[in-house]
């Protein structure tokens, strides 16, 4: 395809006029660095329209890196036995809070494994007791796979937000991904049970995830324009080396790039993070997420002797560092790309 009919495409696309299917194949495909350009301004383009040049900033707490599942990909998989595991209690997830608040935390993201031990009764505790001590704040949880009555609780202990990845809408792909005792539809029925019940909502997936296609990409956009979640969340696939991927690339930097853009003028509304992983696979990658469309970071507010600890995939950032030393490391990589990291609970702005 010409570069002009890729412009046009881009220009349609900014106009919130869907794309065929080919259309976003030839998007993906393009090797015309005047387009990839073009489609990486349009986006910032789009996220300063509805955002202007600020980005939320949400305050993760890893709080246990023990997991029931045995994903593939995953480097606190329950079959990986060099993991060193911990939990932190209620009391140390607390006090997390309360340094995250003094640094200016409005969200609080409280994100593990698919830990038994945190039954419903210990996370509902958990929620309520941060919703009592920071009613100003925003709760958000990425606890896994759960049913329908307990991300009801969760919701009426105060908790505002849910993160789920669905990591590909291509159940074939999913298989691939994951052990037979994991189910695609199960996942998928999670996402429209948090919908239901009034979370605001994110997905996402791994861009560059073994044995992905192009196409798989698309059902992942298609998937998404049907779900019209609040967030979406997304990054290069990384390995980890204890896990059966070990040996399998990492994803694109460039790729990822593109799909954020592309999401971004997909979904002008959505909260669109700029990852971890972003800034594993590159030292700027966050930063240019943020140029590409992403309007979120997630500094960790662990304790840092456990942050190395929750380790996804391999060479993970940030873990050495204070909660202070990554609150303001982030504040001038932000403010050094002409944005702000601004203190506020950052909802989803929906016309």
């Amino acid at each position: 395809m010409k570069k002009e009919e890729l412009i046009e495409i881009i220009e349609k696309l900014k106009e919130n006029r869907d794309l065929s299917d080919a259309e976003f194949l030839a998007l993906l495909t393009t090797d015309e660095e005047e387009v990839r350009q073009h489609l990486f301004e349009c986006a910032d383009n789009v996220r300063r329209e509805n955002y202007g040049t600020d980005v939320y900033v949400r305050g993760l707490i890893e709080f246990s890196n023990y997991c029931k599942n045995n994903c593939y990909y995953c480097g606190i998989r329950k079959g990986n036995q060099k993991v060193m595991r911990y939990r932190l209690t209620e009391d140390e997830i607390l006090e997390c809070c309360k340094e995250g608040y003094a640094l200016g935390f409005r969200t609080f993201v409280l994100q593990s494994g698919e830990d038994p031990y945190f039954t419903d009764e210990r996370m509902i505790s958990i929620v309520s007791n941060i919703r009592r001590n920071y009613p100003d704040c925003a709760i958000t949880l990425s606890i896994g796979e759960k049913e329908h009555d307990s991300y009801q609780a969760f919701f009426d202990a105060g908790a505002d937000r849910y993160l789920l990845r669905h990591e590909t809408a291509t159940k074939s792909h999913y298989e691939s991904l994951h052990p037979e005792e994991m189910s695609f539809e199960h996942r998928l029925k999670c996402l429209q049970d948090l919908k239901e019940i009034g979370y605001q909502v994110g997905a996402g997936f791994m861009v560059g995830s073994p044995y992905q296609k192009t196409k798989y990409l698309i059902n992942d956009i298609r998937f998404l324009q049907k779900l019209q979640p609040d967030m979406i969340g997304i990054g290069p696939f990384l390995t980890h080396g204890d896990t059966p991927f070990s040996n399998q690339p990492n994803g694109s930097l460039e790729f990822t790039l593109r799909m954020l853009s592309i999401l971004r003028l997909c979904f002008p509304y959505v909260l669109l993070p700029a990852t971890t992983a972003l800034g594993t696979i590159h030292p700027l990658g966050r930063e240019m997420g943020l140029a590409c469309g992403a309007n979120v970071v997630m500094p960790n507010l662990s304790p840092r002797r456990v942050r190395k600890l929750y380790e996804l995939y391999d060479n993970k950032i940030c873990t050495g560092e204070e909660s202070a030393q990554c609150r303001g490391c982030l504040e001038k990589r932000v403010a050094s790309k002409g944005y702000q990291i601004v203190t506020d609970r950052g909802d989803v702005k929906k016309s």
